[in-house]
């Protein structure tokens, strides 16, 4: 993998978090002018909301810049891991949570930038997943939650 391949990484997972791409809607794009309201709005009772979403998108760009970056566990601004209750409604922590998820994915992406091709073909000591395949399922992350997050929008309707 050439310093190119790392070059199209960086463009997927913006196409898939906040650039113009053929496939439609993005990942942030699909919050695009959702209220608190609508992001704390749950099609069943525990089913997630489309705020618990973004801040599962957060936490698992941050878990995979931790990878790269050797972080320690627990550095991730919220208590827990993979899926934090949501349920206020408040449009403050709504923007809070969007800020996190832009945030994340910022950090991500700038690690990815400083990435040397080798380092994004191995594959660390102890995992069966290589780096490559971290960063696209990173990117196909943000794509299925963007459609998830369109499919409630249309629920809630």
């Amino acid at each position: 993998m050439g310093r190119n391949a790392i070059d199209l990484i960086l463009a997927q997972l913006d196409e898939a978090y906040d650039r113009r791409a053929w496939h439609g809607t993005n990942l942030r794009g699909s919050i695009r002018r959702v209220t608190a309201a609508e992001a704390a709005w749950r099609p069943a009772r525990g089913r997630h909301n489309i705020q618990e979403i973004v801040v599962h998108c957060a936490y698992w760009k941050y878990a995979v810049r931790r990878r790269f970056t050797g972080e320690p566990r627990a550095s991730f601004p919220l208590r827990g891991s993979n899926w934090f209750p949501r349920l206020r409604g408040d449009e403050q922590a709504w923007r809070d949570d969007i800020d996190l998820l832009d945030n994340a994915h910022r950090r991500l992406r700038h690690v990815i930038a400083k990435m040397g091709p080798r380092q994004a073909e191995q594959t660390p000591r102890g995992s069966s997943v290589s780096n490559r395949a971290i960063l696209s399922g990173i990117i196909a992350h943000d794509l299925y939650h963007a459609g998830q997050i369109q499919l409630l929008k249309k629920l809630r309707t």
